[in-house]
Order: C-alpha cells, then sequence, then structure tokens
C-alpha cells in the first residue's frame, strides 16, 4: 500500500512571500502565468476543504494549508490512470475541458519556483519528499516529472524497521523545519511508500505591535463563555471594509516583503452565516472594497496547530477510488498495485507581536478623520492568508478559542 502522510507544517509568522525575483512576465507572452492558470482550482478547493472542516467542527479552532493538500494529490495524479486520474483533478477543483494535465503540473511548478524564491525578508520554502522501499521499483518518467514539477526528493527508507523508518522521516522535517516536529509515527505493516509536503514560512510585520501594549483581555468563545488571552494592540492606518451584508469587518495587515494576512470578524453569532456564504466571489468582494483607515486594532497573540485525517474529508469531496482496491497508480511502477491507504495533514502557527524593525510607511499617516473604528477580534473569527501574485490561499484558520491549541 501506498501510505501517504502529508504535513503542512509553519513555523514563525503566517505570510507570503512576493517572490518577484523569478517572475516571468507573462503578459509579454499574451497569457497568464501558470501559477495563476491553477489559482481557480486550487482556491475552489481550498473553500470546500474549509467548508468541510468547518461543518466537522463547529466550535474548534481549524488551521490547515489548503496548497499542502492539493499540492500532494496533485504530485499522486501525475501518474494515475482512468477513474483514479479523472476523480483526483476533479476533487482537487481542476476541469480537463478548461485546463488540461501538462497546464496543471506547469502551473504547480511555477508556483513552486515563485514560493521557494529566496527573500531577505522571509523565509519561505515548500516541498515534497517521497521515501519508498526498495521492494518498490519506480518509474524513471515518474520520478523525473516528480522532481521537474514538484521538487520531490526520494529517499530510499527501510519500511521493513518501523523506528528506523520513523527516525529518518522525522529527522527529514526537522531538518526543513529548523526544529523538531514529531509529526510522523511509526507506518503500518503495509506500508512502502511516504510522501511528506512541507511548508515553512517565517515572517515579521511591516508595523510590529508593540509588547508594551499586549494587555490581558477577555476573549468571548461564545455569548456565555470568556477566556483570559493576551491582547495585541495598534493604532494604525490599516486597510479597513465593513461588509453590512456579511455582518462582519475585515482586516488587512502588511508584513515585510510584500506580504498579507486578512482577518475577518463576524458579528455576535453570525459565524456560521459567514461561512456558509465564504467563497471565492466573497474574497474578490473584500480585497476591492478595502479602504485604508486609521483604526484601533486589537489582536489576540496565539499559537494554534492542526491535525487531521483528511482521507474521509477527501472522500466525502469525491475522492475516493486512490484510496481503494480500484486505484490505479500505474504510472508510479509500471502495474496497478498501489493505493493511499491514509492521509494526514499537520499545521502549526504562532502569532505575535515580533519584528526586525519598524517600517517607513507606519510613519505615514493621515490626520482629519473624526470616527476611528475599533476593531477589537475578541470572538472567533477568521483569517486568510494568501499569495498575492499567483492568487493561492495557502493558510486558513478559524480561531475560536486562542487558548486551545
Amino acid at each position: 500500500m501506498f501510505h501517504t502522510y502529508l504535513y503542512g507544517l509553519l513555523a514563525g509568522f503566517c505570510v507570503f512571500a512576493h517572490c518577484h525575483h523569478t517572475y516571468e512576465r507573462w503578459e509579454d507572452h499574451g497569457s497568464d502565468p501558470p501559477s495563476l492558470q491553477i489559482a481557480p482550482g486550487n482556491t475552489g478547493f481550498a473553500f470546500r476543504s474549509y467548508h468541510q472542516r468547518a461543518s466537522e467542527h463547529s466550535y474548534n479552532n481549524i488551521f490547515f494549508s489548503p496548497l499542502s493538500i492539493s499540492t500532494a494529490f496533485a504530485m499522486v495524479s501525475l501518474r494515475a490512470r482512468t477513474t483514479t486520474l479523472s476523480e483526483l483533478l476533479s476533487g482537487l477543483g481542476f476541469n480537463q475541458a478548461d485546463i488540461s494535465e501538462q497546464e496543471i503540473h506547469e502551473g504547480f511548478r511555477h508556483l513552486f519556483q515563485m514560493l521557494n524564491n529566496p527573500d531577505g525578508e522571509i523565509h519561505l520554502s515548500i516541498g515534497n519528499a517521497l521515501f519508498t522501499d526498495d521492494q518498490v521499483q519506480l518509474l524513471d518518467k515518474f520520478l523525473d516529472d516528480a522532481k521537474t514539477f514538484y521538487e520531490t526528493e526520494v529517499l530510499p527508507t527501510n519500511f521493513k524497521n518501523p523506528e528506523e523508518a520513523e527516525s529518518q522521516i522525522n529527522s527529514y522535517i526537522e531538518k526543513k523545519l529548523g526544529k523538531l516536529v514529531n509529526v510522523y509515527k511509526k507506518p503500518g505493516p503495509d506500508a512502502v511508500m511516504v510522501l511528506v509536503n512541507y511548508i515553512f514560512l517565517k515572517a515579521f510585520w511591516e508595523n510590529p505591535f508593540d509588547s508594551q501594549k499586549t494587555k490581558d483581555n477577555d476573549f468571548f468563545v461564545d455569548e456565555q463563555t470568556a477566556v483570559t488571552v493576551p491582547m495585541m494592540k495598534k493604532d494604525s492606518l490599516l486597510e479597513f471594509y465593513q461588509d453590512e451584508d456579511l455582518s462582519c469587518k475585515v482586516v488587512k495587515l502588511p508584513y515585510k516583503g510584500n506580504a498579507s494576512a486578512l482577518f475577518i470578524l463576524p458579528d455576535q453569532g453570525k459565524m456560521k452565516q459567514l461561512e456558509d456564504a465564504l467563497n471565492e466571489d466573497v474574497l474578490l468582494k473584500w480585497m476591492n472594497s478595502l479602504k485604508t483607515r486609521r483604526i484601533q486594532l486589537f489582536l489576540p497573540k496565539l499559537s494554534i496547530s492542526g491535525s487531521y485525517s483528511i482521507k474521509g474529508k477527501l472522500q466525502k469531496m469525491g475522492i475516493t477510488d486512490v484510496f481503494t482496491d480500484q486505484a490505479d497508480l500505474s504510472g508510479f511502477t509500471g502495474k496497478p498495485e498501489l493505493q493511499v491507504s491514509e492521509a494526514f495533514h499537520e499545521a502549526v502557527l504562532n502569532v505575535h507581536e515580533a519584528g526586525t524593525e519598524a517600517a517607513a510607511a507606519t510613519a505615514v499617516e493621515a490626520a482629519g478623520q473624526r470616527f476611528r473604528p475599533t476593531v477589537m477580534f475578541n470572538m472567533p473569527f477568521l483569517v486568510l492568508i494568501f499569495h498575492d501574485i499567483t492568487n493561492s490561499i495557502l493558510f486558513m484558520r478559524r480561531v475560536a478559542n486562542p487558548q486551545k491549541g
């Protein structure tokens, strides 16, 4: 069996890099860059994944990387065949009448180039590793494509020694993340391959919060329950929008290095209404409606993780064949002998005041506004983190209770 373990691992601040150095001027070619061609599919998958989690975790924190999941299974689709292939692509949000397999994989290759470009202000990396037992002989074509399109490292692994395999895989993750995250447990008795997808991001607020202004405050988990959390505070020019239709406030916070995060605060009791409405059109509306205003912002300092078995969730989204004996992954080895037995996803997030230095943009503040909105994130809220150039949602989270990891 082909055991797939997906780990979207995020340390430091949650951000997206504006990796402009490798951005080819595709407009000169008269077409969108490949990463933008897959953006609609990835965005649709992100929202459907969120809706699936929200329906199963009504009152809990949610944090995951939709891109980590879609990347791993897009790589699996490289050599899937027949129904397995069509289900994978459809479940990931790609209509083969609109975009070809080649364009999908070219899109992910370009996206990896954009995200993995070194940036002096942001540490960002994404990649895959395939740990394989010697009893599996992978086809050269698959290995070449996995490396070319998905920057996949292939590492020999002795799954007959579960402890050794566990140690090797966790050591690899530790090297990529710079710290030990014991996310991989002993493989099952039938495991012959494990796919690890990792994402690591670290960056700094463009306008750091002043740690001396961080004070304990109440966070209202619901109308009857409050918990005490350290609440960060800043008074600054920020992009802000109040959505009267969805009864929520939207604040965009910039990071150094042309990165940003979108914080959405629904009114009391309006979280489900907001989540049900969340889609590509709503996101576009918010982005087009944001206006720069001076506001008082209160945001909880938090550390949140998410750990999920995603096999059942993907099956509910229509990706079923790949998990059964009917799976056709013959493009891996030339024989229809593999199936995906399990898929896990884990993400870790820390948000706090720190920054490398105060940014010049924060010093240019307009005067003359009589009304200064106060936005206090002291009840459940959502965060969408996206890559500006490629229009890719990399991380999504619901903060239901900042005290719970």
